[in-house]
């Protein structure tokens, strides 16, 4: 592998999240990240959130994934030096807590479609723009 590629035109754009409800999910990451919705549909919906598009969508005959062991996609959120204010708004707005909790660097959670997510204090560095 190279240690940088020429991707031509394919780009990422955002991150698809099956539910049954795409506005209550939408709703539920917008209130717990911030950011701006950019459509509304019956079918899905665009939310843009700090550093990425999330759109969650209708799927017919939903069923959420199961944690741990199905083979899955997450997102990791980071939340600054402390796990326990984070966590707990995330519960008011309607998450919960995942079983079981597999290192205490962060929480796993399930978010009100049942998709698994990480709120931790490890990140990267934000990365400093390069000057000319």
């Amino acid at each position: 592998m190279t240690a940088s590629a020429d991707p031509g035109d394919v780009r990422f754009v955002g991150v698809s999240l099956d539910c049954a409800d795409p506005a209550e999910l939408a709703e539920f990451y917008l209130l717990l990240l911030g950011g701006r919705l950019l459509w509304r549909r019956p079918t899905s919906v665009g939310v843009q959130v700090p550093g990425l598009l999330l759109i969650p969508q209708r799927v017919e005959n939903y069923r959420p994934p199961q944690w741990p062991g199905a083979s899955i996609v997450h997102l990791d959120l980071t939340a600054g030096d402390g796990l326990d204010e984070p966590v707990e708004r995330a519960v008011a707005l309607g998450a919960r807590l995942a079983e079981p909790q597999p290192d205490s660097r962060w929480r796993v959670l399930l978010d009100p479609a049942g998709h698994p997510f990480c709120i931790t204090t490890v990140a990267p560095a934000p990365e400093i723009p390069a000057t000319a």
